[in-house]
């Protein structure tokens, strides 16, 4: 089985580029003759489904009743790059934040640009606090957003510190935080392979929606509070 699983994983790797940039192609196609906003956010949600089922990954999830309509940032815990693919696929209209240097991609790097995800440069504080400041003015028209409170990928099954970026964007764009815990992304892509899911046939990448928090009692001079709150609600779960 192993056999198999590691052919079926190289064979989808090669597969990986080429979907990612058919798929990027059509979503900057779409925007060129103005199609619904709808047509590109199928897109991603195609895209993140189907670089799943190359792998043999199946998404659960669980609290998908504590999910809201209109704007809201999404907090996750962040092991590996099946969470983005994971959440794309089941999350439509929602927008990550990701490293600048993925911007650099051929056509992939121009989709996401067009596609409003937040370059995130990390180290760079005052560069990383502009583009939420310019994100909070699409968030208070109702777009959604996911970031990682831990500010990257975290190789173990366990919460680190979480940043007060994310917080600060929050309660700026008066969003309310859904926090999102992640389960199985790690065992799919481990930082020490380049190839996803090869000793598996299939994997299971769990998604836990925690219930909502509103941000409209905090100021950024308590966003302390609230990053503790998400912090201890999401770390329950570990």
């Amino acid at each position: 089985m192993i056999v198999f699983s590691f052919l079926r994983s190289l064979i989808g790797l090669v597969l990986f580029i080429i979907w990612t940039a058919l798929m990027s192609s059509l979503f900057i196609l779409g925007l060129w003759v103005r199609l619904p906003r709808g047509f590109g956010n199928r897109v991603i949600c195609v895209w993140g489904e189907g670089v799943l089922k190359l792998f043999g990954v199946q998404v659960k999830e669980v609290g998908r009743e504590n999910l809201i309509e209109g704007s809201c940032l999404y907090l996750f815990s962040h092991t590996s790059f099946f969470d983005v693919f994971a959440m794309a696929a089941r999350l439509s209209g929602m927008r990550f934040g990701a490293k600048s240097e993925l911007f650099k991609i051929p056509i992939f790097g121009p989709a996401m640009k067009l596609a409003g995800v937040l370059p995130i440069t990390r180290n760079n504080r005052e560069k990383v606090m502009r583009v939420y400041e310019r994100a909070s003015k699409r968030a208070m028209k109702g777009r959604q957003f996911a970031l990682s409170p831990e500010g990257g990928r975290n190789f173990e099954e366990k919460l680190l510190p979480f940043k007060a970026g994310p917080f600060v964007f929050a309660i700026q764009a008066k969003m309310p935080v859904i926090p999102v815990v992640i389960h199985g992304a790690l065992e799919v892509l481990h930082p020490d392979s380049i190839l996803p899911n090869w000793k598996k046939w299939s994997s299971t990448i769990t998604l836990t929606y925690l219930p909502m928090i509103a941000v409209d009692s905090y100021e950024i001079e308590t966003r302390q509070e609230l990053q503790r709150r998400v912090f201890d609600q999401m770390k329950a779960y570990f």
